[in-house]
């Protein structure tokens, strides 16, 4: 059976650093210029990192009139800018945002999976700016599905595309306070 991909994000470590986002930029910068990565607060010290999904059933792959967006067997869903047109249907209907559109070469991009670091058995860069492990790539067949949440409060409805993202659900954290010295 072909592995299929996809991110692994635990919203309790990440600190909103934005090393992935960063990270993101620098390796897709040449490519470009464009931030296929970001990370929001989505409440009082809660972040939450997102790119594209690499979803099951991509809209932008269903919705493009040029068709050029492939899905990968392994789950990457890919835009081949020889194909686009830059029109934006598939930005207006991807339900997170992830198509952006590249104004230097009026095409429509993406993230890509670092698909390149992965043919060459590197991990992913914002995976590997990551020093909290909030990221991780992941083999979604290798997981256990039990203690993961595909979705997350604040995001869109994902019965429709199903993305490949993987979240471990939300702890309350405990605070440490120091007591005031009496005297």
């Amino acid at each position: 059976m072909q592995q299929r991909y996809g991110f692994l994000f635990d919203v309790n470590r990440c600190i909103g650093c934005r090393s992935c986002e960063a990270a993101c930029y620098n390796e897709q910068y040449e490519k470009s210029g464009l931030k296929f990565r970001r990370v929001e607060a989505i409440g009082p010290g809660i972040f939450l990192s997102q790119s594209c999904n690499h979803c099951e059933s991509p809209e932008c792959f269903r919705v493009c009139p040029n068709r050029a967006y492939t899905k990968r067997r392994d789950g990457i869903v890919l835009v081949d800018p020889s194909r686009c047109n830059g029109c934006g249907t598939c930005r207006r209907a991807c339900p997170f945002g992830v198509p952006q559109f590249n104004a230097k070469k009026n095409k429509i991009d993406k993230c890509n999976f670092c698909l390149p670091r992965l043919q060459r058995g590197l991990w992913l860069a914002c995976v590997a700016a990551c020093h909290t492990g909030a990221l991780k790539a992941i083999e979604l067949e290798r997981v256990e599905e039990k203690e993961l949440l595909t979705m997350i409060e604040g995001l869109p409805d994902i019965r429709l595309t199903r993305p490949s993202t993987r979240y471990l659900p939300f702890q309350k954290r405990k605070r440490y306070l120091q007591k005031k010295p009496s005297g």
